[in-house]
């Protein structure tokens, strides 16, 4: 662990004092009060960094970024789109045939319930934008996450990827494909039809399709030997985090008495050893510099370097609203916790979509895209303001505090 001052290239039409200022903002009420660990983040405008920050963690720290692998996943499935090997209106069931016979729940409990047939077969599309009707067994809040829960659909279970989507054939969804938008495992399946269709490991593909090529060296689903000392320990706030804590943990010094240590980022964390669950949803380790590498190419169109990672057209369509005549998630989305607001906020394929500033009531651009991870790390970018940051932390769940918003509004209020 380190603290360094931020640093900055030239003013990239920031006010700099403004910049320099959300160090304090953090360091008074984040570090000081032992919410979070530490916390780096960068901005950057184009190729260039405009400031970037590591309070309480090195340069090369890695970090466990849960869902922002999404995109990553999202990517991957849109460079076989790209190919013509699968098209968004594909029935999941031409690649997963067990799923042809999905069932929706409609009344009972996780013990005993009725189902009935969906509208229509769940979609690739559907998968994308998570309206496909899964959930997560964590959410405790339907009996189907119930279901889930009981019957151990779960990717902690030791199961692997294969495994995992053949159980969740025999789980009724939440409602039918296409009627509303719930977060859930959807982006793991997305993973599971990345490698039928492409024939490699999700790990193989996303090494030779996309983190090799934008120069990702440290990103990927472990952390070996030579890079053990690098990954962060991770914590959880026991009072509203729905992940649980280890039995007996206690909070570390400097960290509040609500917050406890949950992965030290020794030789037990299960991120020391290749795992046998895949996770494109939420599986992925990475670094500043790395996700900054992915960021960057989101921001250049889809390319980075020059090379093309996806096309300018289909990076262009996957971060447009995609849910239902132009609908936020507030009027379709299944209020729980998830990465993004509701209000204003539309989904894409594989992203959270800016519709309406206002209606959000957090500063930003119409057609920002973003996501984040469990461990309150956070990721947008605007292409109106040619703008990019990143936050990086290690505090469980991502809803404990309003840091994503914060940071939008310190940052924009930078702007010149």
């Amino acid at each position: 662990m380190s603290t360094n001052s931020g640093s900055m290239t030239n003013d990239l039409g920031f006010d700099q004092d403004r910049l320099k200022a959300i160090d304090s903002f953090l360091q008074r009420e984040y570090l000081d009060t032992g919410r979070f660990p530490g916390f780096s983040f960068l901005v950057g405008r184009g190729d260039e960094i405009a400031y970037q920050s590591n309070l309480g963690y090195a340069d090369d720290a890695i970090f466990r970024i849960y869902s922002m692998s999404k995109p990553v996943t999202s990517i991957a499935l849109l460079q076989l789109i790209e190919q013509g090997k699968v098209m968004l209106g594909d029935p999941v069931s031409r690649f997963m045939p067990a799923w042809a016979d999905l069932r929706v729940f409609r009344d009972g409990s996780h013990a005993v319930f009725e189902t009935t047939f969906p509208e229509r077969e769940m979609t690739v599309q559907d998968l994308l934008t998570h309206t496909s009707g899964l959930t997560y067994g964590w959410m405790f809040r339907h009996p189907v996450d119930a279901i889930y829960r009981k019957r151990g659909v779960d990717r902690l279970a030791g199961n692997s990827l294969e495994e995992f989507c053949d159980q969740l054939a025999d789980v009724p969804l939440l409602f039918s494909p296409g009627t509303e938008w719930s977060y859930s495992v959807s982006t793991d399946v997305c993973g599971r039809l990345v490698e039928i269709i492409s024939g490699q490991s999700l790990d193989d593909y996303f090494s030779e399709h996309i983190l090799n090529p934008l120069g990702m060296a440290d990103t990927g689903f472990f952390v070996d030997d030579e890079r053990a000392e690098r990954l962060t320990p991770n914590y959880a706030l026991t009072t509203v985090s729905p992940f649980g804590v280890p039995e007996g943990a206690t909070s570390p010094d400097g960290m509040n008495d609500e917050t406890v240590m949950i992965d030290s980022g020794g030789d037990t964390s299960p991120y020391r050893s290749s795992p046998t669950y895949l996770s494109g949803g939420g599986g992925l380790v990475s670094t500043m510099a790395d996700y900054h590498r992915f960021c960057r190419m989101l921001l250049g169109r889809g390319q980075l370097d020059g090379v093309r990672v996806i096309g300018r057209k289909t990076l262009e369509y996957a971060t447009s609203n995609h849910l239902p005549n132009g609908a936020d998630l507030a009027a379709m989305g299944q209020e729980v916790f998830s990465e993004t607001n509701y209000n204003g906020v539309g989904f894409g394929l594989g992203f959270s979509v800016v519709l309406n500033p206002a209606d959000s009531q957090v500063i930003s651009s119409p057609g920002a895209f973003a996501w984040g991870g469990a461990a309150s790390t956070m990721f947008w970018v605007d292409p109106a303001e040619d703008l990019l940051v990143i936050g990086m932390t290690q505090l469980m769940p991502s809803s404990a505090y309003p840091i994503r918003d914060q940071m939008k509004s310190l940052v924009y209020g930078a702007l010149t």
